[in-house]
């Protein structure tokens, strides 16, 4: 029997772990697989072991995992597949796959341009974005970041979209507003890449409080959250992963075609 476990970050914000889980929530209901439970890879319960133990205890004989998160780094590379190989010593019986984040998709770009847009200041030609990533030592995370921003100027057709981290990798926040507060641009739009609230939204609320000046404005936009595009991209990733398992015979027989209803 086929399950899905989805991974999720975890927080020490209740709101940030409950927006999560309605996120899942409202997809798993569009989604025809009979098994299908969520995890946290920290500060919050179940945590990976106890979400595929839950999986194999309900009667998955195949278990497609997927990263509810935003880039592929520590948490993609190392965090997810050390668990995964215990839950496989654990379970030997047990098919187990992990499937890609949400990674550089047009459709997170087109989340950033609402999220720019909804804010009850214009954007016009004095303007610029700055769009803040989480960070990590990762040097992928900096290239992906890159490339979501160049895809966001394209679509934007700005000159330059400028990028900054909350931690772990430069160009720093600090660096990032230093360069944003000596630029020839008047207003800029702060867009945080993060997926919910939490501490590093705080942050970078308490960097921008007293920011502007009669000359120069800064537009803290909101954080992604979990847009309805963050769905259907999610629904690209479990149909990728749970289609790769049922080619190799390693699923029940239940064609990838009809995993979704009315996407």
């Amino acid at each position: 029997m086929q399950a899905i476990l989805y991974v999720c970050h975890g927080s020490r914000i209740i709101k940030a772990c409950q927006e999560a889980a309605a996120f899942i929530d409202r997809c798993k209901t569009n989604i025809d697989i009979p098994i299908q439970e969520i995890s946290f890879i920290e500060l919050a319960e179940p945590d990976i072991a106890k979400g595929i133990d839950t999986c194999v205890n309900k009667g998955a004989t195949s278990i497609a995992v997927i990263p509810v998160l935003l880039l592929a780094a520590g948490h993609v590379k190392h965090d997810i597949p050390e668990e995964v190989a215990k839950a496989k010593q654990r379970y030997p019986h047990i098919d187990i796959v992990i499937g890609d984040p949400f990674g550089v998709h047009e459709k997170m770009v087109q989340i950033l341009i609402e999220r720019i847009a909804e804010q009850s200041v214009p954007f016009a030609d004095d303007a610029t974005v700055l769009l803040v990533g989480r960070g990590s030592s990762d040097p992928d995370i900096k290239r992906d970041l890159q490339k979501i921003a160049y895809l966001l100027q394209e679509k934007m057709r700005l000159s330059r979209v400028e990028i900054c981290f909350l931690a772990a990798a430069h160009p720093s926040l600090e660096e990032g507003l230093h360069r944003a507060l000596h630029s020839e641009y008047k207003k800029i739009f702060v867009v945080p890449y993060l997926l919910f609230t939490g501490v590093l939204m705080e942050k970078l609320k308490k960097k921008l409080k007293n920011l502007s000046t009669s000359d120069k404005q800064f537009i803290l936009c909101n954080y992604l959250g979990y847009h309805p595009l963050l769905q259907e991209v999610l629904y690209e990733r479990v149909n990728k992963l749970v289609s790769q398992q049922y080619k190799n015979g390693l699923t029940h027989k239940c064609l990838p075609s009809r995993t979704f209803h009315n996407i």
